[in-house]
C-alpha cells in the first residue's frame, strides 16, 4: 500500500524540489504537478508530488498519520481524526439519488 505524505516546498530547482513534512526533508519530483511555489503543500507518493493541496488538508493528513504512528507504538489516536468525528458518513451523489427514488440494492 502506498501512503501519501504531505510536504511543504522549501526550494525549487527545475522539476526537483526540497520539501519537508515537519519531521524530515526530501528531494521530490515535480514532473506531475508542474511548478509549485515555495511554501505551498503537495501530496507526495514515493518521492513524487502528485497533487497540490491546501495547508489545512496537509495538516489534517499529517495529524492522521501522527495518530496512526502513535497507535502503532502503543499509544492512542488522540484527536488525529477529530475532523471526521464531527461528520456522519454520506453516500456518493449517485447512491443518494437512487435512495431518493426508492431504489435499493438487494
Amino acid at each position: 500500500m502506498c501512503v501519501g505524505i504531505p510536504m511543504q516546498i522549501l526550494s525549487v530547482d527545475g522539476i526537483a524540489a526540497q520539501a519537508s513534512d515537519g519531521r524530515e526533508e526530501a528531494t521530490i519530483d515535480l514532473s506531475l504537478t508542474g511548478p509549485v511555489p515555495v511554501g505551498d503543500w503537495v501530496l507526495t507518493f514515493l518521492g513524487a508530488a502528485r497533487e497540490v493541496i491546501s495547508e489545512d488538508e496537509a495538516r489534517k493528513i499529517l495529524a492522521a498519520l501522527e495518530g496512526l504512528r502513535s497507535l502503532m507504538q502503543g499509544g492512542d489516536l488522540g484527536d488525529a481524526f477529530a475532523d471526521l468525528e464531527q461528520t456522519s458518513p454520506t453516500l456518493p451523489p449517485h447512491l443518494q439519488a437512487a435512495m431518493k427514488n426508492g431504489k435499493s440494492v438487494a
